[in-house]
């Protein structure tokens, strides 16, 4: 136990610690976070084998899973709450088709640079490999574009449609990889299941968006019988936790396998309380001071867990910089000419494709899932998603930063500390 509280502590400290010079740097803090996590992981400090002072295994920061579960279903809980009606009457065409448009963009235009590479190289980098590669190319990390934005208290049209599209990004993303690893399946086995394609990846998002709403409905019911800020916001929490815990089961039903999304279940209690209870906007302000630990806690954790060591590898460093390169185009042109399709601003023309470059979590949980084909197949797209979050969490949180300043949605001059207020008003 006081391993465990020590090792937490030091994450926490050595994140915060970091924060200040990285804002010295002018880079954001998800940035200075995942450093602190390298250089408190199993390759930097924990190499040392002192328990509780460093992370010494990758298997020792697994162990604290849990803090990354919860810390994703309240980051997915405040997207959600970026879904409010009245918006979404103005952008929500615009950010359904940009949104759509530029996920399945992504994975053809990856599938078809990493399918010639296949056919190049069919010994090293298997078919199965490349179709899977695609589909997890059109995940975007909602993590870091959210604490970005939140950082730096961005806002405008490119802010706007960014959160939703990067809701709507995972929905699809979902989807596109149920498909894509049915084929790989397929192509692995000699046969192709309908069910695995087809059904069981649409009956997940359909369950999980129906348990989202289910339990936003009877959030929104309970709430009403408490008035102070504090129960309130203890029950937020609590239906929070629910939602994690019942949508990290899966079973069975007659050979169909049922299974929910935690991301897409907590952005719908998101979106269904934001849209049916009156004062949600205050409620999710003081919610943003509660869960500041545990994200910063999560950044620091998923530094910890980079597997550095696939840097060695240099097959998986040369198909990681073209998948890199190319899923940066698709991400950048998907969203340039979706925009243009329904006529959108030009800044988000211009600047919502660099701000969808972040890739973390979302596509880490689909290699896990390849992972369980095993062999080389699932070896490879592990490692190449490894390399490439590697990249992409150190850089990406960077871009999306630029991005968002040069379309005017930050404004550097008017943003002053809460320290410097209190001087301000003495």
């Amino acid at each position: 136990m006081q391993q465990i509280l020590l090792s937490l502590a030091i994450a926490l400290f050595a994140g915060l610690m970091l924060s200040r010079l990285a804002k010295l740097c002018q880079l954001p803090a998800v940035t200075a976070y995942l450093v602190a996590g390298i250089l408190i992981g199993p390759y930097c400090l924990g190499a040392f084998g002192v328990e509780g002072i460093g992370f010494t295994s990758i298997e020792n920061v697994k162990s604290f899973s849990i803090i990354s579960d919860v810390a994703l279903g309240f980051i997915a809980f405040a997207i959600g709450n970026e879904f409010r009606l009245a918006q979404l009457k103005s952008i929500g065409k615009q950010a359904t088709v940009i949104g759509i448009f530029q996920a399945v963009f992504t994975t053809l235009l990856v599938d078809v640079a990493l399918v010639a590479l296949s056919f190049a190289m069919p010994d090293k980098f298997p078919l199965p490999a490349a179709i899977i590669m695609g589909a997890v190319a059109s995940a975007t990390a909602p993590a870091a574009t959210l604490m970005v934005v939140r950082q730096y208290k961005a806002k405008g049209p490119v802010t706007d449609v960014l959160l939703p599209v990067v809701a709507l990004d995972d929905a699809v993303g979902l989807v596109l990889f149920s498909v894509s690893f049915g084929i790989a399946k397929a192509l692995i086995a000699g046969q192709v299941s309908i069910l695995a394609i087809l059904v069981e990846p649409l009956l997940e998002v359909v369950l999980s968006v129906a348990l989202g709403a289910g339990v936003g409905f009877l959030f929104t019911f309970c709430e009403r019988f408490f008035h102070s800020r504090s129960k309130r916001l203890a029950m937020s929490v609590a239906f929070v936790l629910l939602i994690v815990a019942i949508s990290n089961f899966s079973f069975t039903i007659g050979g169909v396998h049922v299974a929910f999304s935690p991301l897409l279940s907590c952005m719908m209690l998101g979106t269904i309380f934001c849209n049916t209870c009156d004062f949600s906007e205050q409620l999710m302000d003081r919610l943003d001071r509660w869960t500041a630990p545990i994200f910063i806690l999560f950044f620091v954790l998923s530094g910890a867990e980079l597997e550095l060591s696939v840097v060695t590898d240099l097959l998986v460093v040369l198909i990681g910089v073209v998948y890199i390169v190319v899923r940066c185009l698709g991400k950048y042109f998907g969203a340039n000419i979706s925009s243009g399709m329904v006529k959108a601003e030009p800044n988000i023309k211009k600047y919502l494709g660099i701000t969808l470059f972040p890739q973390a979590g979302v596509a880490l949980g689909m290699a896990m899932k390849a992972g369980a084909l095993g062999g080389a197949v699932g070896m490879l797209v592990a490692n190449l998603t490894l390399f490439s979050v590697l990249i992409y969490e150190l850089v990406g949180p960077f871009l999306t930063k630029i991005a968002l300043t040069k379309a005017g949605e930050i404004d550097f001059a008017g943003k002053i500390s809460q320290r410097q207020k209190e001087a301000l008003q003495k």
